[in-house]
């Protein structure tokens, strides 16, 4: 049935996916509408608007958080926020990519579903666009004492703050700067997020002016999916928003890019910390290659650039590994298929500018031997594999599985492709497999897109020590010159705005304009995956039935012998190196071309979780994980054997690469995880988990990882390192272990003959899921700034609380989201100017922590999270407030995964205690915490005299902020 406003284009059911793809068109206004109607009651929507931005101001990014602070039926300050604590979603966002802006969320409860579509069809159409939410989520200029006229000026502004904090990453910068080169005249050649120095120059009426030609039906396509019929969303559609629009004759395509004649070279900077500039340039080929449009193209570009880079045993990606011109492959290796014309990279990380033409040299000579020989058929065959396996896996650990689908076929559809095609992709799959198999397939698709294509740049980003306080510089210069033409009027107003805004972020709005969902709408129990105890071979097997469209997936699960300390901080890096080095008799390239052939991905990892009953008492696990189709399942189970008992560690060069390779992975990862990083830190105090976590995947492990590389250089060193990881492994491999197993139930039985016909009389020992890890206690104070190259601040505190099961664990869970939608949200956020600040309660860390994210502020942050808890024992506390919050926490409990993931998550709960009756037992204690609850233990726990406090800054920041009573750290 379809809705009369509509007109049904086509359907198509697409069996891979099992769904089928409904594409209807807008009679009127000639908005598309793309339906996945799934037996999925995880119901997904998207709202897309094609958005090319002609500078570098933002104005696509600030306008998305703009419109998102009040509209025509909800003219409350900020539904966006109010409607988190007021739903069950399942996800809800905005998100600005380089030439498009979406309004995607998605719900299990229908009623949520279809009030977050009303909220949110109005504030995409409708929103109110308020001078003062421009000023607080853009930019504004404000004196440093906000009443006070003579003090200095200031840049204010969340989108200012957030984008200062992405552009600190190197790797952000070096992405804008080769999408400047690679595009000379497009919308990409702009920052659509923002460059700091230029968004202060959008107007409020730029903004209003790029709502009022983008964000319209005839510039929409709207996506859905789940188990809602298409009809009854369209009537909601029309009824809100379409029927209010005649259609506009407006076409924003992105046209083709104009191409070079012969190749460029530039080279830019990228603010470095002081005196840490050795070995840090990035050198890095893009090629502009073909449409996005074109899917069978799409696909050809896809194989080409696995076949160069998907693993070490690919050509490419082997130069770029073992060279010595670089530390590792630079993390823009691979295609990037987003923009209207697809972009191609390769290149290294962690080398001097002088290796550019070496660099340079190294890549075209390693494609001139392909497009010469090729690559071995059974390579093409492995990435085919590659692609099909993507293809099969139902995703959603990350987000909803229907909102990866919809992202999936979003570019397609707002560069007006075929979105369908994007979905429906087996007979282009088809044909791709039959042109692979052509003679000369491969040299030809390098020659025609890489050797031969002159639209290529070579950028070498260089470090600059004094480019952060150059910056810096010119930013308070160009803000001395502004404050110097100010008259008596002008000042004036700027302390009337900040005045303005103060009021209207303390204004009480009537949440009750929004629709809500209550207690009475959350359903009775947890979907919890039943799981059957079946061994094998004589060793523990837990077997979950899931919906995993013909994969399986398989972990080992070893119980953590007793190990020294030095063996412990090692354990992390056996987890990582153990599946890329050589195993099974094989070399390192040999083991990775088999894995890529026969597997979706071997993998380990180390992990130390706090019991349920006790948070002083640990349980450590080693895990080895893999998926693969069904037919490959018995390589499967072999190969992750060979991996835990044969992984080899004496290739010594492999070794160092790895290692360089996580240091670079390590320290691009600060300005994008500060919060956490700096949450970690501050409570490494609190439990012996904390400790691990701080030092094993926190700030210390990074100064750690740092320091290893740095002794590598010493090859007795390296060959130390080698026989210490080699003798870890095999006491990892004699611990007693067992077997997490998830399939479809008709596969079981095939799965367990095969696994058994792997491990039957090995000697391995049975785990007893009794042994706990005998952890030393910790105890001591932190007051600790790290300090590193950025230009924003991430600040942290945390006091120690309890373990999981204590009945006071709820009610701390519930006041994280009490105390950010209360309290934090509006003064670190709105009024402090950071991208974003909460708080909330770790289990596993027995701590309860306060955190902002690329914020301007340190002290005043630091006070605030004080002041949380003053406001909390005020009297100013609405009655809902409490149901917002647990729903809060409820949405996260519920929040699914994807069907394998939902089957790790049980039995890895279970294996701390936190079994299927727990988790209901608490899930059912959350839904009646109480005002009365959350003051008692907020004063219980939190008390002054034994927080933690660390932060994350720069050492210039740090300086200018005076004395906090932190003690610097340099990482």
């Amino acid at each position: 049935m379809t809705h009369p406003a509509f007109e049904l284009v086509r359907n198509e059911h697409v069996s891979a996916l099992n769904l089928t793809v409904e594409e209807y068109r807008h009679r009127i206004t000639g908005a598309r509408h793309i339906h996945l109607a799934a037996a999925d009651d995880n119901n997904a929507f998207l709202v897309a608007f094609l958005t090319v931005p002609q500078d570098s101001t933002g104005v696509a990014h600030i306008l998305e958080h703009t419109a998102l602070c009040g509209s025509r039926h909800y003219p409350v300050r900020d539904p966006f926020f109010l409607m988190l604590r007021r739903s069950l979603n399942t996800f809800m966002n905005a998100m600005t990519a380089s030439d498009w802006t979406a309004y995607p969320f998605a719900s299990q409860n229908r009623k949520d579903f279809f009030n977050l579509l009303d909220v949110y069809l109005d504030a995409a159409f409708f929103p109110t666009l308020d001078p003062l939410d421009f000023a607080q989520e853009g930019h504004r200029l404000e004196f440093a004492e906000a009443e006070n006229p003579d003090s200095e000026l200031t840049f204010k502004g969340v989108v200012f703050n957030e984008m200062k904090g992405a552009m600190s990453a190197p790797i952000s910068a070096l992405w804008q700067a080769l999408a400047r080169e690679i595009y000379p005249t497009t919308t990409y050649h702009h920052n659509s997020g923002g460059d700091p120095q230029h968004i202060p120059d959008l107007s409020y009426e730029q903004l209003k002016a790029f709502h009022a030609r983008h964000y319209h039906p005839s510039n929409a396509t709207f996506f859905t999916y789940g188990d809602i019929p298409a009809a009854d969303q369209q009537a909601i559609m029309e009824d809100r928003a379409l029927r209010h629009f005649q259609r506009l004759d407006i076409d924003l395509r992105v046209p083709p890019e104009q191409r070079y004649a012969a190749p460029r070279v530039v080279e830019e900077t990228y603010a470095a910390e002081d005196g840490d500039t050795a070995r840090k340039t990035h050198i890095v080929l893009g090629w502009l290659l073909g449409d996005m449009t074109d899917l069978d193209q799409v696909l050809r570009l896809n194989l080409l650039s696995r076949l160069l880079l998907d693993n070490s045993s690919s050509p490419l990606m082997h130069a770029l590994e073992t060279t010595e011109l670089g530390s590792a492959p630079s993390p823009l290796c691979g295609l990037d298929d987003s923009a209207r014309e697809l972009l191609f990279a390769a290149g290294v990380e962690g080398s001097e500018p002088e290796h550019a033409a070496a660099v340079e040299k190294l890549i075209l000579e390693v494609l001139a031997e392909v497009a010469e020989t090729g690559v071995p058929a059974e390579q093409v065959e492995a990435m085919l594999h590659q692609i099909e396996l993507g293809r099969r896996e139902i995703g959603g650990d990350r987000y909803p599985y229907g909102l990866q689908l919809i992202m999936n076929a979003l570019p397609q559809a707002v560069h007006h492709g075929d979105p369908v095609q994007a979905l429906a992709i087996d007979a282009a799959l088809e044909r791709l497999r039959t042109a692979a198999a052509e003679p000369g397939f491969v040299q030809g698709e390098v020659r025609r897109w890489l050797l031969d294509n002159p639209h290529r740049v070579r950028l070498t980003m260089k470090p600059d020590a004094t480019q952060a306080e150059r910056e810096h510089a010119e930013e308070q210069s160009r803000l001395a010159a502004l404050r110097a033409d100010l008259d008596a009027t002008q000042s004036a107003r700027i302390v009337a705005q900040a005045k303005a805004l103060v009021d209207r972020q303390a204004q009480h709005d009537d949440p009750d304009i929004l629709p809500r969902v209550t207690r009475a709408d959350v359903a009775p129990t947890l979907k919890i995956p039943p799981v059957v105890h079946e061994p094998v071979a004589g060793l523990p097997a837990s077997w979950y039935d899931q919906p995993t469209n013909g994969l399986v997936y398989q972990q080992i699960v070893i119980d953590l012998p007793a190990l020294d300390d030095d063996a412990l901080q090692l354990l992390p890096l056996l987890a990582e190196t153990i599946s890329d080095v050589g195993a099974g008799g094989r070399d390192y390239t040999q083991t990775q071309a088999l894995h890529a052939a026969l597997t979706g991905g071997i993998s380990a990892s180390a992990s130390v979780g706090a019991l349920a009953g006790n948070a002083q008492t640990s349980r450590g696990l080693f895990v080895v994980s893999g998926k693969a189709l069904v037919r490959n399942h018995g390589a499967l189970s072999k190969l992750l054997h060979e991996t835990l008992h044969t992984a080899r560690f004496d290739e010594l060069d492999r070794l160092r690469e790895l290692v360089a390779q996580i240091r670079m992975s390590d320290e691009n990862s600060v300005t994008g995880n500060g919060h956490s990083l700096a949450m970690a830190a501050a409570s490494a105090t609190m439990s012996p988990v904390a400790r691990l976590a701080h030092q094993w995947s926190g700030l210390a492990a990074i100064k750690a990882i740092k320091a290893l590389d740095d002794s590598l250089n010493d090859p007795a060193a390296l060959k130390g390192l080698a026989d210490r990881l080699a003798q870890l492994r095999q006491s990892i491999a004699a611990a007693p272990l067992q077997f997490l197993m998830v399939a479809e139930d008709e596969q079981q039985p095939d799965i367990a003959l095969r696994l058994a016909q792997v491990w039957l009389d090995t000697g391995a020992q049975p785990s007893d899921n009794a042994r706990t890890l005998a952890l030393p206690p910790v105890n001591g104070r932190i007051a600790q700034a790290w300090t590193t190259n950025t230009q924003v601040n991430f600040c942290a505190r945390a006091y120690p609380a309890v373990a999981w099961s204590h009945p006071d664990a709820p009610a701390l869970s519930v006041l994280g989201g009490y105390l950010r939608n209360g309290f934090l949200h509006t003064a670190i956020r709105e009024r402090g100017g950071a991208y974003g600040g909460g708080a909330g309660f770790d289990a596993d860390s027995a701590a309860f922590r306060f955190y902002s994210y690329r914020d301007p502020r340190l002290a005043d942050t630091l006070n605030d999270f004080g002041r949380a808890l003053e406001w909390l024992h005020g009297d100013e506390h609405p009655p809902q407030a409490v149901e917002e919050a647990i729903l809060g926490v409820i949405g996260g409990i519920d929040r699914p995964a994807s069907p394998a993931g939902e089957a790790r998550k049980a039995f890895h709960a279970g294996l701390f205690g936190r079994t299927a009756q727990a988790r209901q037992s608490y899930r059912q204690t959350v839904l009646g915490v109480t005002l009365d609850d959350l003051r008692r233990v907020a004063s219980t726990y939190l008390k002054p005299q034994l927080a933690n406090t660390a932060v994350i800054t720069s050492p210039a920041t740090l300086e200018r902020a005076g004395d906090l009573g932190l003690t610097p750290v340099r990482l």
